[in-house]
């Protein structure tokens, strides 16, 4: 038993956890009203893992806690070099679109809310982002990680184009 405990303990240090968005509802019933919460969270091991949840409770940090168990569930691989993203990407969900462009060592994470989480859930220090269209935060960060899916690492970049990696990257 105790040793379950440990690893609890040791699990939120190698996550970063950042809450997106928490919403309140109100449900309006006989006694008055009665309120239950929803939470956007974005999970991240600064190293290129990076995944999104969203939970919903009566209760605040069981929205949270629920929230952030999905988002361990579905992490996703963003291939970083040097603190930025290969090439330039494009996505949209709905009717939220982000566009990602890399940028030099020195520019810093310009991002909002929402695609900044993300991005600095995953481990990325030099980023151009913006967002485009609807700015509802669960489908900006639902476009932000089809952007993210589709990146293309360096290798794959390379190979496709028929070039070695040091032609592209230097």
């Amino acid at each position: 038993m105790e040793h379950k405990d440990y690893n609890r303990e040791r699990e939120p240090k190698e996550f970063v956890e950042k809450l997106v968005k928490l919403n309140r509802t109100a449900k309006v019933v006989k006694g008055g009203r009665r309120f239950s919460f929803s939470a956007l969270t974005v999970v991240g091991d600064q190293k290129g893992k990076v995944g999104f949840g969203f939970g919903k409770a009566n209760d605040v940090t069981e929205a949270i806690r629920k929230s952030i168990d999905k988002a361990k569930r579905n992490m996703v691989y963003v291939p970083l070099k040097n603190g930025t993203i290969p090439h330039e990407i494009q996505a949209s969900f709905k009717s939220s679109s982000v566009l990602l462009k890399p940028a030099c060592s020195g520019t810093g994470l310009i991002a909002g809310g929402a695609v900044r989480a993300v991005l600095e859930a995953a481990g990325a220090t030099d980023v151009l982002s913006k967002s485009l269209g609807s700015n509802s935060s669960v489908n900006v960060i639902r476009a932000t990680f089809q952007a993210v899916k589709r990146l293309m690492s360096a290798k794959t970049v390379s190979k496709n184009r028929g070039k070695a990696l040091k032609d592209l990257w230097g």
